[in-house]
């Protein structure tokens, strides 16, 4: 049987990806986590053999969950599981360590197989997840995003920001000083060439950072 860990901060979501993972017959749940630190601490204490990741989840999101599980345990398969088929997320996600990468509308058909494949050591991303990527890559220079720009920290912290997280909660959520948090606030908004922060949430919101 192919141990999986949940991670999702919706429960109604995990339990359908509970019913399908476990309609399989060769896989069983051993863990769900409904935020960030708890999908690590539950990596530790279960042991899974796939751990199945969404990206936008409260304290750590997915991007840094798969850092952090890279490092302390490299040989993990982690599938990312998000809304998002943009193209900027699946480089984000693929960059931080994971195997595969699956929509939610595609996961009722998609998750069994992606699972597999990813416990067999190969890397699964779904098609329309591949042609965006492809769309970005053919794109070129010119049409280079200006989320390009940023790093996977300075993405993380403008998320935060537009999600309505003061700089204290962000300092504090990353283990870094206000002073370093605002470090990044202004980067962000010299490098998108916007004023404030509801530019910041605006502009997140245009680019499906984030959930409207």
């Amino acid at each position: 049987m192919i141990k999986v860990l949940l991670a999702d901060d919706h429960s109604i979501v995990r339990a359908g990806l509970r019913r399908i993972v476990e309609e399989s017959g060769d896989m069983q749940v051993v863990a769900e986590a409904d935020d960030g630190r708890e999908a690590i601490q539950l990596v530790e204490k279960e042991n899974p053999d796939v751990a199945v990741i969404d990206i936008s989840m409260p304290g750590l999101d997915g991007l840094e969950v798969i850092s952090q599980l890279q490092i302390r345990h490299p040989d993990l398969p982690i599938l990312v599981l998000t809304m998002h088929e943009e193209g900027q997320y699946v480089v984000r996600a693929v960059q931080a360590g994971a195997m595969g990468y699956l929509t939610k509308q595609s996961a009722p058909e998609q998750l069994v197989t992606a699972i597999r494949k990813i416990h067999e050591g190969q890397r699964y991303i779904t098609e329309e997840a591949a042609e965006s990527l492809a769309l970005r890559v053919a794109k070129g220079s010119d049409g280079k995003s200006p989320l390009d720009s940023l790093s996977m920290r300075e993405l993380q912290v403008l998320r935060r920001l537009a999600m309505g997280q003061t700089n204290r909660e962000i300092a504090r959520a990353y283990h870094i000083s206000i002073k370093t948090v605002d470090t990044y606030r202004a980067r962000l908004l010299k490098k998108l060439g916007l004023r404030n922060n509801a530019e910041l949430s605006r502009f997140a919101m245009q680019n499906q950072l984030i959930e409207p």
